[in-house]
């Protein structure tokens, strides 16, 4: 469960299975909201490629690249999460973590 807490809405799963256990809760929680972040940036950075692409005529392809960079931290940072829950202790990422807690 703590491995499909972090595999974007798969994170749902163990939200609703696992409901006696709270720190497999905050793991799910804790993904979804890595996941609504990660969702964001993204969009954002689409719409700002989109945008320097129209202005100048090709240079948005070369900021494209940006992508394959962030797709790469996101995946170092899904497996970081998984591994830390897994030896049982949790990934606070500052700015995004406290969110999980709330609901």
């Amino acid at each position: 469960m703590l491995v499909l807490a972090y595999l974007w809405p798969l994170a749902v799963i163990p939200l609703f299975l696992a409901t006696d256990d709270p720190d497999v809760q905050w793991h799910a929680k804790h993904g979804l909201v890595l996941m609504a972040a990660e969702l964001a940036i993204f969009l954002a950075l689409s719409v700002a490629t989109t945008m320097v692409t129209i202005v100048t005529l090709g240079l948005g392809c070369v900021v494209s690249i940006v992508f394959l960079f962030l797709w790469t931290g996101v995946f170092v940072l899904h497996v970081a999460a998984i591994v830390r829950a897994l030896n049982g202790s949790r990934l606070v990422i500052p700015g995004v973590s406290e969110y999980a807690s709330r609901f």
